[in-house]
């Protein structure tokens, strides 16, 4: 049985008691306990159910790699699935409960998956669910929501709180081992500003438990002199419960802090997301230790020999009263040692290597544990827990040898570097077959825009693994990352380190060599997922020869672990069966976060009103305090209406229309996006956003333009105009601001990167007021505007006039067909220009319009609208704006996408304008009913509506849309489709419903 052993614990105070329940049992353990460890002590070695076959599963490993003992965590607002007991620290009332049973822990129905494994093989979902094709619907899918996932999504509203927190420095270590403090000493002496991040509570990583002796004395003391000597640099910053959880490029990485999670309620966030620009990244992550792939390899009580090492000295806590060790390394000899010394049984060590181990296996065998060279583990026998041995020989195929009793295995098949960090930024790997690992290519190092390195692995992440090697080693990654970063100090040279000799690990993929296949499928790679040897095997017989391939094929190292401790033994595995070196089948791809992150921490605080921030115009709380009904356009709130007491929405905009149209309205304009463009070559960059030609633009003249993507399709439109010969302003949809700016600066940081061009996205500086209606001329000039007439001031021209004591530039452009007026102002000014444009208005009636009011009027006007007429797919061509497209311009984005032959199909549908016969306002989006069928006996589709509105001008329904062959049938009429299965008929008509000569815009 598992039990706190009397003395020891390196992390504990045995003073202070806690109390913690788990699946509703009360227990306790000690403070510096973590869960998994005060769930050992109290004996409770099963800890959760595997997810496919329902398999017993307890605690495997001591840290971020640990697979089965996934728990919720909490209660209610504070509840949180599959956090991983290795490593959430005790704290007195934990709430914790095991995951992945019903009805219980111990009596879990799903375990017949287990009986009936062998037809649940890998990949039989790809073969089992093509048919009957009814079954999809009423059974198999069904069946797979119900068992899909791991724990139980949290119902309440998230309790804690969370935030971002944004870092620059010279040197960033990832890993707070011997090598990243190290690293992080000789960068920081260097006279490089360090950031040392460690991923648990504690510093000093597997140096505090394995110890040796450095600088004459014990290797602790030293990792104590280095903590205490960074703590008092001024220019290191150290966190510890920080996680690297991804490194990108430029330097940039993430670090996941857990504030509180070992103190509940204390004030302040739970958790805090890094953001981080370094110079260099030192990745001191250290190194996994794999399992072996044998029989029963997943019963609980199987544990990494270093996890045993790790809960006897660092929380006094014994896996088990006899616990025989398998290993092809010497490193596991350091476990039967510690244990031997707590008083615990090691009944025997297996040594799958026929010469067998070194100084540490005389060691042992001096301290009368029995070593058995060339032998291993045929199967483990128990259920809920570990009962006996099988003992074979390595190189046969399982006969059994002898049976031993015992109550707990540890199992070494090596160490793994830690690459993932490394790897994430493009960093490449080689296979170094001495230590059977893939360790970081010096060689091919992740690098920044100037092509330099940026990411330097040390220590056991880097493949050294004594203790001279490890310090050596990470002196010089600390080095080479200050002075790449310009500190040009030296550092102390390395202390001297006494190293162990060891005999050289042997590779064991599968024990024994030999297994036979009732074996095999007994032998786990990946613990969470229930994915075997046995499996990976038959995805090579199957073909899956690639290992993303059968990575996908089988599910190896899909689980939450990502493969930690799976992934290497699996892909030796797929390398055998396919009689192909290690390094030809490679590994999967390593993608961030290294361990799961909360959903909370990647919000940080967005959440509740600040979820998405509302951007406000000026006007804005003048629009509230006249009764605006709001509607949401990206990020802005603007004015749909403006009801009056007892009056509808419908009313209020046929008010407003017909007030502008007779007299003056008002429109806060102020979110269209404008955007700056300036520089010597400003006007040959427009030329290639936009389909016509901006470079000819005369300075205080304005230019319609259509911009399209690199695929031909029209994504924004809007007026430029040309402030003077360097300088353009481009007008952009209001949704469209940010996404246009960063379309330019994404072709001028890719493409166009030796153009002499700058944009600044100056939507917020100005407030921006539409002034519009027969009467909008005579209300300017009576704020002092002077030449507004259109011999002075013509259609499509600017100005800079001052208007009621306010500079201000005027835009003589027209949304609505009226003579329209839109002045722009700095926004801290736009509240007093809009109140006196309303004060000078008032004898003609003057009201502001919203934005449903703007669309009509748009809409007789014939004029698109981006989101509307345009879903992605469409091109100015559908939309019969071929004038807007330049003929003496050699290219612009999307013109060679516009000469493909779908692009020309002459069946595009096209744009008309739509009338219902009885007048009535046609549905929106309602699609357009052909004669006949479509292949698959539907109604055949022959167009849609685009737009469809009331228009108060007019007394009738109008409506815009795409339809086949649309212009060349004007007076068709052809039905729509309702909601209701029924047809409404309209006729086909010229999109321009009002003024179509464009008179009273021009007057």
């Amino acid at each position: 049985m598992s039990t706190r052993l009397s003395r020891g614990g390196r992390l504990l105070n045995r003073g202070a008691r806690v109390g913690f329940t788990f699946n509703g049992k009360r227990m306790s353990g000690f403070a510096g306990d973590t869960l998994a460890s005060a769930l050992l002590a109290n004996n409770q070695m099963l800890a959760g159910r595997s997810f496919k076959y329902h398999r017993p599963r307890g605690v495997v490993a001591s840290g971020a790699e640990e697979p089965n003992a996934l728990m919720g965590l909490g209660a209610d607002g504070t509840f949180e699935p599959n956090q991983r007991a290795t490593t959430q620290e005790l704290f007195e009332g934990l709430a914790s409960e095991s995951q992945n049973h019903w009805p219980s822990l111990d009596f879990d129905v799903g375990v017949v998956n287990s009986r009936l494994s062998r037809f649940f093989p890998a990949g039989f979902y790809y073969k089992t669910f093509m048919g009957p094709r009814a079954f999809w619907k009423h059974i198999y899918e069904p069946v797979i929501r119900q068992s899909a996932g791991l724990g139980k999504a949290p119902k309440d509203r998230d309790a804690d709180r969370y935030e971002h927190f944004y870092a620059f420095t010279d040197v960033l270590v990832i890993g707070g081992g011997l090598a990243g403090l190290t690293a992080a000493k000789a960068a920081a002496e260097a006279g490089a500003k360090v950031l040392l991040v460690e991923q648990t509570a504690h510093w000093g990583g597997r140096t505090m438990v394995d110890g040796g002796e450095i600088a004459g004395g014990a290797a602790e003391a030293h990792v104590e002199a280095l903590v205490t000597a960074l703590e008092a640099m001024p220019n290191v910053t150290m966190r510890n419960r920080c996680m690297g959880a991804g490194v990108y490029d430029h330097g940039y990485a993430l670090a996941y802090e857990r504030l509180t999670d070992h103190v509940p309620g204390h004030d302040g966030p739970r958790h805090r997301l890094w953001r981080i620009r370094a110079g260099q990244i030192v990745t001191a992550t250290g190194a996994i230790e794999r399992p072996l792939s044998f029989a029963g390899n997943d019963v609980p009580g199987v544990m990494l020999a270093s996890a045993v090492r790790d809960y006897a000295t660092n929380w006094a806590v014994s896996p088990g009263d006899r616990t025989v060790v398998v290993t092809n390394n010497d490193d596991a000899y350091r476990t039967a040692l510690t244990l031997k010394a707590a008083g615990l049984s090691v009944p025997v060590i297996l040594d799958a290597r026929a010469g067998g181990g070194g100084a540490l296996a005389e060691e042992a065998r001096a301290a009368g544990i029995r070593v058995e060279n060339g032998k291993g583990i045929a199967k483990v026998e128990g259920g809920k827990r570990v009962t006996g041995v099988a003992i074979c020989h390595q190189a046969g195929e399982g006969a059994v040898l002898e049976t031993i009793s015992c109550d707990a295995v540890a199992m070494s098949g090596g160490w793994s570097p830690v690459v993932h960090l490394w790897s994430h930024c493009g960093g490449k790997l080689t296979w170094d077959e001495a230590g059977a690992m893939f360790r970081p290519n010096a060689e091919q190092a992740p690098t920044g825009a100037d092509g330099a390195p940026f990411v330097i692995p040390a220590g056991s992440a880097d493949g050294e693994f004594s203790l001279p090697a490890i310090l050596a080693n990470a002196r010089a990654a600390g080095l080479a990352a200050a002075q790449r970063t310009g500190a040009t100090a030296e550092a102390e040279a390395a202390p001297e380190a006494t190293a162990r000799d060891e005999t050289p690990i042997e590779p064991v993929w599968m024990m024994p060599q030999g297994a036979g296949r009732e074996l095999r499928a007994k032998a786990f790679l990946d613990y969470q997922n229930d994915v075997k040897v046995s499996d990976v095997m038959l995805a090579a017989q199957e073909g899956y020869e690639s290992v993303e391939h059968a990575k996908r094929y089988t599910t190896l190292g899909m689980a939450t672990d990502q493969g930690k401790l799976s992934n290497i033994n699996g892909l030796a595995v797929l390398s055998q069966s396919l009689n192909t070196p290690i390094p030809q089948v490679g590994t999967t791809t390593f993608r961030p976060p290294y361990t799961p992150i909360s959903m909370g921490a990647i919000a940080g605080e967005a959440r509740g009103e600040i979820f998405q921030p509302l951007r406000r115009t000026p006007m804005h709380a003048w629009h509230e305090a006249h009764g605006a009904h709001w509607e949401p356009v990206g990020h802005w709130r603007r004015p749909y209406c403006y009801p009056k007491a007892g009056e509808s929405h419908q009313d209020a905009v046929a008010r407003e229309i017909t007030q502008t149209r007779k007299a003056l309205g008002l429109l806060d304009a102020s979110t269209l996006g404008k955007i700056v463009v300036k520089g010597p070559d400003a006007g040959k960059f427009l030329d290639m956003l936009y389909t016509n030609m901006m470079s000819t633009l005369k300075p205080g003249k304005c230019r319609y333009g259509l911009m399209c993507s690199e695929n031909g399709f029209l994504i924004d439109d809007g007026v430029v105009a040309r402030w003077d010969e360097e300088t353009f302003l481009c007008h952009t949809t209001t949704g469209g601001a940010e996404r246009i700016h960063a379309h330019m600066e994404e072709w001028l940081q890719t493409e166009w990167w030796d153009w002499k061009v700058y944009v600044a996205n100056v939507t917020e500086q100005y407030a921006q007021i539409a002034v519009v209606g027969p009467k909008a001329r005579e209300v300017i000039e009576a704020l002092g505007a002077e030449g507004m007439d259109s011999q002075t001031f013509p259609f499509m021209a600017w100005e800079d006039r001052t208007v009621a004591g306010i500079a201000a530039r005027i835009y003589r452009i027209s949304f609505s067909g009226e003579l329209s007026y839109e002045i722009a102002v700095p926004a801290s000014q736009g509240l007093a220009l809009w109140e006196a444009l309303h004060a000078a208005g008032a004898a003609h009636g003057v009201m502001p319009y919203g934005t449903e009011a703007l669309h009509v009027m748009r809409a007789e006007k014939g004029f698109i609208m981006i989101g509307d007429e345009t879903d992605g797919t469409v091109i100015p061509q559908d939309l019969g704006l071929h004038w807007a497209i330049s003929k003496k311009k050699d290219d612009y984005l999307g013109k060679r996408a516009q000469q493909r032959a779908h692009m020309t199909d002459p069946s595009r549908w096209k744009l008309v304008g739509l009338e219902t016969l009885d007048g009535s306002v046609l549905p929106e989006g309602a699609y357009a009913v052909g004669q006949g069928t479509n292949a698959n006996g539907q109604a055949r589709v022959i167009g849609r509506v685009t737009s469809t509105y009331h228009s108060p001008t007019l007394g009738r329904g109008i409506a815009m849309g795409l339809v086949l062959n649309g212009p060349d049938r004007m007076g068709e009429v052809i039905d729509f489709g309702r909601i209701d299965g029924g047809r409404v008929p309209a006729r086909i008509v010229d999109p321009v419903f009002y003024d179509k000569d464009g008179e009273k815009q021009n007057v």
